[in-house]
C-alpha cells in the first residue's frame, strides 16, 4: 500500500517539479508519473477521499486513454469516498469543506500553536474531531506553527474539483473496473437528484462486457469519513479488497 500526498498537500507541498496548473488532471498525472518513475506495477486499487475521489476518477479516465503509457493500466477497483462525481454548483458553496477553506484563508500564515488553532476552530463551531484533525496539518516555523501544505494551491485544486464532471465515466465504466462510491450518511454535499442518478447507475453483475458501479452509504458519518466512522468504512471496503486476493 502506498499513501500518496497529492500536490500542495503534506510532504508533496515542498516538492519541486509539481508545476501549475494545480488541477485534478495534473494531480492524477502525478500518480501516473509516480508509478512510472518507480517502475511499479499498476495498482489493483486506487482510493480517494473528497478531492482525492475525483483525482481517482481522473486517473481511471486517463488510464483508459493510455495517457500515462502502456505500463500504467486501469486498476481493478476504484474507491470514491464522499466525492460528488459531477460539477458542484455555486448553490452548494456553503458546505463544510468550503467553510474550512474560507476559515483557513482568513488566518495569518503562522499561528501561535496547534492548541490555539484547535480552540479557534471550536469557537467557530467546527466539531472537536475535525478541529483536532486540522491541527495535525501544522508544522513548526520558528517559535510558531504554519501550514504543512500549500493552502493557495489546494484552493486552486478545489476549484478544479468543483468544475469537473465524471458522469460519463460512471455511465460507461471501462471493462474490468469496479467503481465503488461511498456516500457519508450525514454529508452535506449530496443533492437528492445526484443520489437518484448515482443509484440508477449501480449495476448488477452484468455480462462482463463493461465495468461496474456500486454505491454504499456510510452510517453516522459526515464528510470526514476517516474521522467520523473509520470502523464502518473498513467494514464496507474490506470484503471487496479481500476479494482481489488470490
Amino acid at each position: 500500500m502506498v499513501l500518496v500526498d497529492l500536490r500542495n498537500h503534506g510532504n508533496s507541498a515542498e516538492m519541486e517539479g509539481l508545476d501549475p496548473p494545480h488541477d485534478l488532471v495534473n494531480a492524477a498525472k502525478d500518480l501516473g508519473n509516480l508509478i512510472n518513475s518507480k517502475g511499479w506495477e499498476s495498482p489493483d486499487v486506487v482510493i480517494g477521499h473528497s478531492m482525492g475521489g475525483k483525482v481517482a476518477l481522473q486517473f481511471a479516465k486517463s488510464c483508459g486513454n493510455r495517457d500515462y503509457g502502456e505500463n500504467v493500466k486501469l486498476p481493478k477497483q476504484l474507491w470514491v469516498l464522499d466525492s460528488v462525481p459531477g460539477e458542484v454548483t455555486s448553490d452548494n458553496s456553503d458546505g463544510e469543506v468550503e467553510k474550512v477553506l474560507q476559515t483557513l484563508q482568513s488566518l495569518p500564515s503562522t499561528v501561535p500553536s496547534r492548541k490555539w488553532l484547535v480552540n479557534h476552530m471550536l469557537d467557530l463551531g467546527f466539531s472537536k474531531s475535525l478541529s483536532e484533525w486540522i491541527g495535525t496539518n501544522l508544522k513548526k516555523a520558528g517559535g510558531e506553527e504554519t501550514w504543512a501544505f500549500n493552502l493557495e494551491g489546494a484552493v486552486q485544486m478545489f476549484h478544479s474539483y468543483r468544475e469537473l464532471s465524471y458522469w460519463s465515466l460512471l455511465e460507461h465504466p471501462p471493462k474490468g473496473l469496479e467503481i465503488s462510491i461511498v456516500r457519508a450518511e450525514k454529508s452535506d454535499r449530496w443533492d437528492a437528484d445526484v443520489i437518484t442518478r448515482l443509484e440508477s447507475l449501480a449495476s448488477p453483475e452484468g455480462d462482463g462486457s463493461a465495468g461496474k458501479i456500486s454505491v454504499h452509504v456510510l452510517p453516522s458519518s459526515g464528510h470526514w469519513v476517516h474521522v467520523d466512522n473509520p470502523k464502518g468504512l473498513l467494514e464496507i471496503m474490506a470484503p471487496k479488497l479481500k476479494s482481489l486476493m488470490p
